[in-house]
């Protein structure tokens, strides 16, 4: 048995299927209140559900904030303990959010959010810094994009099928997968540590102090601006996609489905899956960073496309739904972790990448929160599909232009570093 569990063709699928398994189950604890539509309900002259959102998006961005330091900082031993600590607290608020009359259950729809920030920091620094972390990482991303369409199903299915009240289902719904996911996390922690091999390839993965942050930032102060600037639009966009997907299906025609939230997400996470993977053949850090930049345009020109494509009715409201969703996702994806891995491999650095996922990840839910805003009080009569539509244009010429600055000032860092290299070895031979 210790043989079988330290050889690397079992530790890679055991690993996916843990760290898939947990990430799929936290999506319980969030997403399945969004499919409920709390129709006719505002306060402050905002939408209910628009509340509901920006208080757990709201959540969402404080808790980034307090992961830069927490997730660089945690230490290995803690992991686990912090993991159920955190899913304990997400269903204990939406118990909270289902007895306290509104619009005071307001707030315990942002205090959800708080422990749900801290999930994806926790379960990365299982997998990262290995051989095989792009596979790995790209199973995990994988989990996001199917589990969001799942428990939005199950909590649809609970509304129609069992008339549970919509304040109730996103807390029996997150009941449902509890077990669940204390059992992948239980697996997670059986992960042994990366080996000598992995250390080599990847760097050794270390917790970042105030001063390694510091330093940085000052150092890919401006790729990191660009980088944030794109990350940005994408939250912004996949937020609203997944935020409003009842809303946007409803529009196109798909009212009376509770299966077209998961059915439509499947291809796509395999589509992304696919392409993906074929950056991690190449071994070359340098090289498989730069072409991340490349397949992030790509995913870029697939939205602006494909929506062009379905206003123009040269697509149907399916397919686009699903063209639009894989070019999002490709430029998403690399973002949460395996874009970060092989920038760390790349430029050499002694640090972690949970503290650059939790940077970038704290600036994008503030824009997500102002765009909903903006949708509330500037563009209020505009339907959700419409405001969608722009959004893909906005997003498309924004990240375009942003990830080939954030490319060209990285290649800057990488030149004046070679030249560096190659002053102290010709110091060395004087």
């Amino acid at each position: 048995m210790k043989i079988l569990k330290n050889n690397k063709n079992y530790i890679i699928p055991k690993a996916a299927f843990a760290a898939f398994g947990v990430y799929f189950c936290m999506y319980a604890f969030r997403k399945p209140f969004t499919v409920a539509t709390f129709e006719g309900i505002s306060y402050f002259g905002i939408d209910y559900k628009v509340l509901l959102i920006i208080a757990q998006v709201f959540g969402y961005f404080i808790s980034k904030f307090l992961g830069i330091k927490i997730i660089s900082e945690l230490n290995e031993t803690k992991r686990l303990r912090y993991l159920i600590a955190f899913i304990l607290l997400a269903e204990l608020f939406l118990f909270c959010f289902a007895v306290v009359p509104k619009p005071y259950n307001i707030l315990f729809m942002f205090l959800n959010g708080l422990p749900l920030g801290m999930i994806w920091g926790i379960v990365f620094s299982y997998i990262e810094g290995r051989k095989a972390t792009e596979i790995l990482g790209l199973i995990l991303c994988s989990s996001f994009v199917v589990s969001s369409g799942f428990v939005k199903s199950v909590g649809k299915f609970m509304l129609d099928v069992f008339q549970v009240d919509e304040l109730w289902m996103p807390f029996l719904t997150g009941l449902l997968f509890l077990l669940p996911l204390l059992y992948f996390g239980r697996l997670l922690e059986r992960l042994p540590k990366p080996t000598d091999d992995d250390i080599a390839c990847k760097s050794e993965r270390l917790p970042l102090g105030r001063k390694g942050r510091r330093k940085l930032l000052q150092t890919f102060s401006l790729p990191l601006v660009f980088l944030s600037i794109v990350y940005v639009s994408l939250t912004v966009v996949r937020d609203f996609r997944d935020n409003f997907a009842r809303e946007i299906w409803d529009a196109l025609g798909y009212e009376n489905s509770s299966s077209i939230y998961t059915f439509s997400e499947i291809p796509i996470a395999i589509t992304v899956l696919i392409l993906l993977s074929s950056l991690i053949a190449i071994k070359n850090n340098q090289k498989a960073f730069v072409y991340y930049h490349y397949m992030i345009v790509l995913g870029l020109l697939a939205v602006g496309l494909s929506t062009f494509a379905f206003i123009n009715h040269y697509m149907s409201p399916f397919n686009w739904m699903m063209l639009s969703g894989i070019g999002m996702y490709l430029c998403y994806i690399p973002f949460n972790g395996i874009f970060f891995d092989r920038m760390i491999a790349t430029f050499k650095i002694k640090g972690n990448v949970g503290f650059l996922i939790y940077f970038i990840d704290s600036i994008g839910y503030l824009g997500s929160i102002a765009v909903l805003l903006y949708k509330n009080f500037g563009t209020q009569s505009e339907s959700w599909l419409n405001f969608y539509l722009k959004l893909n244009f906005v997003l498309v010429v924004i990240g375009v232009s942003s990830i080939l600055f954030a490319l060209f000032f990285f290649q800057k860092i990488k030149n004046k570093n070679k030249i560096k290299t190659n002053l102290k070895m010709n110091i060395v031979k004087i």
